[in-house]
């Protein structure tokens, strides 16, 4: 699958720009010429006073799109950048792609200073280099980007450049809103005589075009303020909440959006066809894993688990290759591939023991594919793997329903740490579209249940009077839990591992020593891995006269650092509360000698519909118990909903903090 490089924040962008130092090739691009006059008229445009305190401004931004009557297009961009503070030189560094079919016909940049001198950027302001700098990551995309001359507060800074897009696509994506204000932008799509073109809006009203000339189209936003969410927290994705459009022209430009998501499952069907053919040795493979299989869920474990752990993700790209996957059988031969080629791989095995399964476009960034806003772009590929009628073993959690009532398990293959029966949180509650012909259409991810995912967490410690504490703790993470934690035990060595625990239980256990522990079920996915710690600490309870003051919540905490939803400010955007889950801790604490327990925190009993948190702390002979359960019911919450999470968290960190006190008798 594609990625979406080209309509990322600038900011990602602008990082990688300001972080190249590599030699800058020779070009014939030095040719002087004076600024051009629309450049000169909008850096005339006033600074608004809605954009004081942002480092920059786009004063203009526009784009104009001229289709042939095969259906390429030329794009050509004119862009002026106020500068207003030093951070804002970042958001004036202009860019273009191109690749070995996105040709880049000219860029040019000037300056214009506050008080009028004007400077052109020369060929050594200029840099080339490869869009992503990966080692898994083997493409020919490649970014000329500028970094301008006397780029200093108060200065503007203009660019321009023509690019011809690639052939084959007849989609552009319009990002209206960008991270700093925009006074004026537009964007217009010059026609062939009979063309035709749709639009579909995400995040915006939509806006009608005036008709500038024949099949001449100008769309025209002003005032669109910034989308800044620096100081917010547990926001969606930036890429989910920035207005954006989807001009598409050609055989794709159908009215409706239900149409819209089948041609474009239809061109994704046709583009892959024959791809994911099995060939004998792909066929005597899947025979061979499924052999014995006592039922559905068998088969599909062994195949998926095949996939995920013996073809490596590296990715090859030239071209249309960015969209296309290779063939099943180079997959196969070479162990290697990308999300897409991955697909196809697991596509073939699977067709091979009797089980159909589809291409599913989704992105990795919950809510910027958008049902509402058909379009291409997304950055990665997933399975959709249907399920005979009537299935329901409870292990295959994953799926949702199409329209043409098939039932229809989604599955990532690159996920080498997520069984098949599950998808991982970034997935869950988002949207996709499946390529299968004229059944092609937008679909839901599923939301899992909470019991899908979840850690429990059972301790037994012995307290000394000098508030020392030792003892064993045994964990057990399910789901999505399992998969961070798996994958961090993949990425890592044992150094590592120490540390990242050591880390993780000393926030809550100052004076803290590791005795030993011990990973277990690593490697089998689709069983709960298991954690073994065993430790002491010193200084855990606080001795004050004849008193012993500890926290019961020995570790762990669920309270979720959101401030700006804590301290009541007002709320635009939903709460992103990580994924379903259950958590159970249960902790046993033996008390000293002589001690008896004099006082306990209050039970705790909430439920606020999205997730519930329980906690109750008894006192039994010389044991102090504590028991909690927190559960987790959605992916995310409205804004309207902001009240009711702030008083969760205040409950939640209310009860972590609170203190038991033990007697002297």
């Amino acid at each position: 699958m594609t990625t979406r490089l080209h309509i990322l924040p600038a900011l990602a962008l602008l990082a990688a720009v300001a972080g190249f130092t590599g030699a800058v090739p020779a070009a014939a691009w030095d040719k002087h010429e004076p600024v051009p006059q629309w450049a000169v008229d909008a850096a005339k445009t006033p600074t608004p006073a809605s954009a004081k305190d942002s480092p920059a401004v786009v004063l203009f931004d526009e784009f104009l799109i001229t289709v042939d009557e095969q259906n390429h297009a030329v794009e050509r961009e004119r862009k002026a950048v106020r500068i207003l503070k030093p951070q804002g030189r970042e958001y004036a560094q202009c860019y273009a792609e191109y690749d070995i079919d996105e040709k880049l016909n000219y860029f040019h940049s000037w300056t214009i200073t506050p008080d009028g001198r004007q400077f052109q950027a020369m060929e050594s302001d200029f840099t080339d280099f490869g869009a992503y700098d990966e080692p898994i990551l083997q493409m020919t995309e490649r970014i000329r980007a500028v970094k301008p001359p006397a780029s200093d507060p108060g200065a503007v800074v203009v660019c321009e450049t023509e690019e011809r897009l690639q052939p084959y696509m007849s989609e552009e994506i319009w990002m209206v809103q960008k991270p700093i204000p925009v006074v004026n932008e537009a964007l217009e799509l010059a026609l062939p005589p009979g063309g035709h073109y749709a639009t579909s809006w995400h995040r915006s009203a939509p806006i009608q075009p005036v008709e500038i000339g024949s099949n001449h189209l100008r769309w025209e936003v002003k005032e669109m303020p910034a989308l800044d969410l620096e100081n917010l927290h547990a926001t969606p994705d930036w890429g989910a909440l920035a207005s954006r459009v989807s001009i598409q022209w050609g055989d794709s430009a159908i009215k409706g959006i239900d149409a819209q998501w089948r041609a474009i499952g239809q061109w994704m069907t046709s583009l892959e066809e024959h791809r994911p053919d099995p060939t004998p040795e792909i066929t005597a493979k899947a025979q061979e894993l499924t052999a014995g299989a006592p039922d559905l869920y068998t088969k599909l474990n062994r195949i998926t688990d095949y996939v995920q752990k013996n073809i490596r993700y590296f990715i090859v790209i030239r071209g249309i290759g960015g969209w296309q996957a290779h063939y099943a059988a180079d997959i196969y031969r070479n162990r290697y591939g990308d999300c897409k080629d991955k697909t196809t791989l697991l596509i073939a095995m699977l067709q091979a023991v009797g089980i159909p399964a589809h291409y599913f476009a989704v992105d990795t960034s919950r809510g910027f594919v958008d049902p509402n806003a058909p379009s291409r772009f997304g950055d990665h590929m997933i399975t959709a793997i249907e399920l005979p009628d009537g299935e329901n073993d409870p292990r295959l959690l994953a799926h949702v329903k199409a329209g043409n009532s098939k039932t229809l398990l989604i599955f990532d293959p690159t996920d080498q740490v997520t069984p098949v029966g599950l998808i991982r949180s970034a997935l869950q509650g988002g949207w996709g579209f499946i390529a299968n012909g004229a059944d092609s259409q937008v679909l839901q991810m599923p939301v899992l249940p909470p019991d899908s995912a979840g850690l429990s967490r059972k301790g037994i410690f012995t307290l000394a009077a000098d508030g020392s504490l030792a003892g064993d703790i045994a964990e057990s993470f399910t789901g999505d839990d399992a998969r961070v934690e798996r994958r961090f035990i993949k990425e890592n060595d044992s150094k590592e591992l120490h540390e990242k625990l050591a880390n993780g239980l000393g926030s809550d256990l100052p004076g803290l020593t590791f005795k030993g522990f011990e990973f277990r079920g690593a490697t089998d996915l689709d069983k709960p891995l298991d954690l073994d710690l065993h430790i002491s600490a010193t200084g855990y309870a606080h001795p004050a006269g004849s008193l012993l003051l500890l926290r019961p919540r020995v570790i762990g905490t669920h309270a979720r650092a959101v401030p700006d939803v804590m301290e009541g400010k007002p709320r635009a955007y939903s709460i992103e509360l990580g994924h379903p889950g259950r958590w159970h801790d249960s902790f046993d604490i033996a008390i000293p000698p002589g001690y008896v327990v004099d006082e306990t925190p209050d039970p705790v009993d909430v439920d606020v519909d999205f997730a519930s948190y329980h906690s109750t702390i008894t006192a039994k002979a010389d044991t102090l118990h504590y028991e909690r359960d927190y559960v987790v019911r959605q992916v995310e919450i409205p804004a309207d909903k902001a009240p009711s999470f702030r008083k969760l968290e205040s409950i939640i960190l209310s009860d972590e903090k609170g203190t038991a006190v033990l007697k002297r008798q």
